[in-house]
């Protein structure tokens, strides 16, 4: 991963002067250690008429691993292969950001005591990226540099030189130029744009990401053409830090419109009345969907398949619309905790009639499951071995055979926007695979088709127009058709 910032000068200017302004002296190479690796500053050239300060980012693929959260687990070869095999030790992205603003921090500021003018004055500068990942094309980029004062060369990688049909690969070679900006500015840019380009961050997004987005963003962002998109890839599409970095900026928009202070405009509400309105967990989100859908199914008596720790269950009996609620799991423990979650041994007579917990393998069929209205099986064929997957098709559609079945599980598209799971891997260190919505559909389809059933997809959680839902649902009814002939 590597970065060159150039400069020319004079004599009397000499470009050498970018090693104070950088606080790194041109004639030593550093080395300083980060969190996934080491970072290198050099000059490839530094005389009075032109100076180079190139920082090379040496990834550690351990440390990244290491450090990452949500791994896969390690018995899925391809999970554990990509942690390891990635583009993330070639080409710019958070990582590198997060090594500019810890190497150059000062310079990022724009502070330097011993050239405080030089600091604070616009520089013939030329930065040079040979490897930027860039998800929208050199289109794109051009449209994030260019109206900060940039020309913009953004020359598309090929695949393979030697396979020109291949086409280009999402990487560009990045040259920048410009007369017109600081050096502060310009870092402050790269800060920003370049995890912006990639649409990745390899660190957990906190609501601490938007002080450091308008921090580096002062002066620019409130006004830039593309600030939405900017926003939101770099906050990872989290709706709710986006809309409060966009509310801040546009204060900044009319603040500066009106030649006055941001705290002279906002100032409608005292601050102990300032409340922040939270997104609904996707738990939530997933729940409600299943209550929604086994609502419109008219079940009064439903299985909950894999009932974990009873929070479904839960739900369910607080709906007196369901006379019968029977929580089935193959471990002990994950029942008793459903079981106090449940209360049962304090539970009224009337109310524990109505609940079960029972002790089960949902690949083998069970008598005890048979005649009820509906079944859920809420993140549960994720956690089975691919092989294995037809036996629970077996013991669910074809032996237990309710008239509704509601099953969730992952949409593994959207894994990209879980900024603490690293490329490749499963949201859970137990789920044996996860379905792209495609893969999903054509599961779903083939169990209706050989059980008699009919199924019908809804969406849960925010849908992103990329990438969809980050859960899938499929609501299976016995089709009337075939209900019809067996009659």
């Amino acid at each position: 991963m590597f970065l060159t910032i150039s400069t020319t000068g004079t004599a009397a200017r000499p470009a050498t002067d970018l090693g104070y302004l950088l606080h790194k002296h041109p004639d030593k190479a550093q080395a300083f250690s980060t969190s996934h690796g080491t970072a290198h500053v050099f000059y490839p050239e530094a005389d009075a008429e032109r100076c180079t300060a190139a920082l090379l980012l040496e990834i550690d693929p351990v440390a990244l691993v290491r450090h990452g959260r949500g791994k896969g687990r390690g018995g899925a070869p391809d999970a554990a292969l990509a942690q390891y095999v990635n583009d993330r030790p070639y080409a710019a992205s958070s990582l590198l950001a997060v090594a500019l603003s810890n190497v150059f921090s000062s310079a990022l500021r724009g502070v330097c005591a011993a050239r405080p003018e030089r600091a604070a004055a616009p520089l013939p500068l030329r930065v040079e990226v040979p490897a930027l990942p860039a998800r929208g094309g050199p289109e794109l980029v051009r449209g994030l540099f260019a109206p900060l004062g940039w020309t913009v060369t953004a020359d598309p990688v090929p695949l393979d030189t030697a396979f020109p049909e291949w086409g280009d690969s999402r990487y560009v070679r990045l040259l920048l130029e410009s007369e017109r900006l600081t050096l502060a500015e310009a870092l402050r840019h790269l800060y920003v744009l370049l995890p912006v380009l990639d649409d990745a961050k390899h660190y957990w997004v906190s609501a601490d990401e938007v002080d450091k987005l308008l921090r580096a963003g002062e002066g620019w962002l409130a006004g830039h053409p593309e600030q939405q998109l900017i926003t939101s890839r770099y906050l990872s599409r989290r709706w709710s830090l986006t809309r409060q970095a966009r509310e801040r900026l546009e204060l900044v928009r009319l603040a500066e419109a009106d030649d006055s202070e941001v705290e002279d405009i906002d100032n409608a509400v005292a601050d102990e009345t300032e409340t922040e309105e939270k997104p609904t967990p996707l738990a939530v989100l997933r729940r409600e969907a299943i209550l929604a859908a086994l609502g419109t199914s008219g079940a009064a008596r439903v299985l909950d398949l894999g009932c974990g720790q009873g929070q479904l269950t839960q739900a369910l009996l607080k709906d007196a619309r369901y006379t019968e609620i029977v929580g089935v799991d193959v471990s002990q423990r994950a029942l008793a905790i459903a079981s106090r979650r449940l209360k049962l041994d304090r539970m009224g007579e009337r109310q524990a009639a109505r609940v079960k917990l029972v002790q089960g393998s949902l690949v083998y069929t069970d008598q005890r499951l048979r005649g009820y209205d509906a079944a859920v099986l809420s993140e549960v064929v994720e956690h089975v071995d691919p092989p294995r997957l037809p036996a629970l098709e077996y013991a669910v559609f074809g032996h237990a055979r309710p008239r509704t079945v509601v099953v969730t599980t992952p949409n593994a598209e959207y894994n990209v926007r879980w900024e603490s799971l690293p490329a490749g891997h499963v949201r859970h260190g137990d789920h044996r695979f996860e379905w792209t919505r495609e893969e999903f559909r054509a599961w779903a389809a083939a169990v209706a088709e050989r059980y008699g059933y009919e199924a019908a997809f809804t969406s849960v959680g925010p849908d992103d127009p990329e990438v969809g839902p980050p859960t899938q649902m499929a609501t299976f009814t016995i089709s009337s058709e075939r209900e019809a002939k067996a009659a």
